[in-house]
């Protein structure tokens, strides 16, 4: 299993350090059916586009094949292309697909459906390097006038160009239109940005705007360690400041739950010495995926010891094709991250997101926010845990193994003080066990898939701790001849749940959600472990004698 999991650690790494096309290198990219622009997060190239797409014919009837190349021209630079995408539209409403395609080379090629229109686009199928593709597109019975082609060629992760006019063919008799042309960045979230001329501050939090901050209470003038972000409204539209120190990128999200998923997000990425302000969506704990339309205005940025600081406006309300932007005069859950990024493309938060402590209205009044990087249901889980495995079963197994002769004939409800003790500890460590380990579950929405080999140890865990006692219901009278087996198979039992239920713990006390402060949590804990250690081993050498206690 450790190997299997290396193993992913490093494919994931290859697939994030490797550049990739339209962030699909298999080429399934409906999603930029639409504007045909990749989810890059980088604009467009303003360079002169190094291919050609041509059409063996300029007149079409309905039902004609006509053959579509798509080759590289350009004898500078890169002599290839990794991804593309080529569409066929009407020449009169370019935001109507026409006709279907079909394949002639399956290997680099493959069809996509837009617009729920079988065939109606082509793209690539892996990041290989091409200098040619081949297709034919079928003509509709219904064929507008004229039909013109479209193509968006990627040769790497920043260098692409999108929507790209190719000829028009028309049918017979019909002077084509003028052909229209969109340069590099049609569709494209392009903004130019200023610099900033001095840090961000806190001054005027809770009266003049709303900000939340970590550490609490810090300013971004005074403090490189200070994280964070601050809003307020300007007639029609929000002014947006985000700081914080990072490696890569700094952003925060609107979020009308506590669950990363379906968040509104804004990121400022450093790119070498500059910083690209971007608006995104997040559908999961997923890449975010970048907005294609300009919706950010007066951005500017700043680079100062290690701090990314970025401003900018957004309007209240955008139009209806901004799918994916919530309004800004909703109330909204507020996360703050940051992390690293590779040649634009932002990695996992290094910590778990700052998370507002309720929900706050972006263009009401001024408030200083609060929030926290652990979330209550990950706190309740630790706390549980912890309580189960270093208390009530530690007191447990003390009861029976050390009071059982202290306490022979007292009796609670007929049966024996010592063990009416022992039982209710192991059942509240059973009960505290199963409750701790539903509460992951419940905030993540699933199995965690980064919490390493933790959540794998809890299952063992949890499954010792109900075969405990299940074992005891079948337990038999002391004198049985068989009572030892059940002695050595409770005693291994019980044991091995200890174990692996502090080993566990030691590992879960680094993880991103609970945000234990480090490395004196770590000494806490051994400081109980040796704790226990310690008055196991007193009481066993009292046991035997060896050391009077209380005479």
């Amino acid at each position: 299993m450790e190997v299997l999991m290396k193993m992913w650690i490093v494919l994931l790494l290859l697939s994030v350090f490797s550049e990739t096309v339209i962030c699909y290198s298999h080429g399934k990219v409906e999603v930029a059916c639409g504007d045909m622009t990749p989810q890059h997060g980088h604009d467009p190239s303003t360079k002169n586009p190094p291919f050609n797409i041509i059409a063996d014919k300029s007149q079409l009837s309905p039902g004609d094949e006509i053959k579509v190349t798509l080759s590289m021209a350009s004898s500078e630079g890169k002599h290839y292309f990794k991804g593309f995408l080529i569409e066929a539209r009407n020449a009169g409403n370019l935001s109507e697909k026409v006709g279907s395609f079909k394949l002639i080379s399956p290997g680099i090629s493959q069809l996509l459906t837009c617009d729920s229109k079988e065939g109606s686009a082509v793209s690539h199928t892996d990041k290989s390097q091409k200098t040619e593709v081949q297709v034919i597109w079928v003509a509709p019975s219904n064929s507008p006038s004229s039909v013109q082609f479209l193509v968006t060629v990627a040769q790497g992760y920043k260098e692409y160009w999108v929507k790209s006019p190719g000829p028009v063919v028309s049918q017979n008799g019909v002077a084509p239109p003028p052909q229209t042309t969109f340069g590099g960045s049609i569709g494209a979230q392009t903004t130019t940005s200023s610099t900033l001329s001095r840090s961000f501050t806190s001054e005027g939090c809770g009266s003049k705007k709303s900000c939340l901050r970590d550490p609490d209470g810090c300013d971004p003038q005074n403090d490189i360690a200070c994280h964070f972000l601050s809003f307020r409204a300007l007639g029609s539209s929000v002014m947006f400041e985000l700081s914080g120190p990072a490696e890569g990128y700094v952003s925060f999200a609107l979020s009308q739950d506590k669950w990363m998923g379906k968040d509104d997000v804004y990121l400022c990425i450093r790119d070498a010495d500059r910083v690209e302000i971007k608006a995104a969506y997040v559908s999961g704990r997923t890449h975010p995926e970048y907005s294609s339309q300009n919706i950010l205005k007066d951005t500017a940025w700043r680079l100062s010891d290690g701090v990314i600081q970025c401003s900018f406006r957004r309007d209240i309300i955008l139009p209806p094709e901004n799918l994916y932007r919530f309004s800004l005069d909703q109330m909204y859950y507020l996360f703050m991250a940051h992390g690293r990024a590779e040649v634009g493309r932002t990695h996992r938060h290094d910590r778990q997101p700052l998370i507002s402590t309720y929900q706050t209205a972006i263009t009401g009044p001024p408030e200083d926010l609060t929030g926290s990087r652990s979330p209550l249901l990950m706190k309740y889980h630790g706390a549980f845990m912890l309580i189960a495995w270093t208390s009530t079963v530690s007191a447990g197994v003390i009861m029976a193994r050390y009071f059982k002769p202290d306490w022979p004939e007292r009796n609670i409800l007929g049966q024996r003080v010592w063990f009416q003790l022992h039982r209710m500890l192991m059942v509240l460590t059973v009960l505290l066990t199963l409750v701790g380990f539903v509460l992951p579950f419940m905030y993540r929405g699933g199995w965690s898939k980064r919490a390493g080999i933790h959540p794998y140890l809890g299952c063992v865990v949890v499954a010792l701790a109900v075969i405990q006692p299940v074992i005891a219901l079948f337990r038999p009278a002391p004198d049985a001849s068989r009572r030892y087996i059940f002695n050595w198979m409770h005693f291994g039992t019980g044991t091995a749940a200890q174990v692996v239920a502090v080993v566990t713990i030691f590992l879960g006390i680094h993880q991103q959600a609970l945000f234990l402060p480090a490395p004196w949590s770590t000494g806490v804990l051994a400081a109980i472990v040796v704790w226990f250690v310690l008055a196991d081993l007193v009481l066993e050498v009292h046991r035997r004698g060896f050391l009077p206690i209380g005479q």
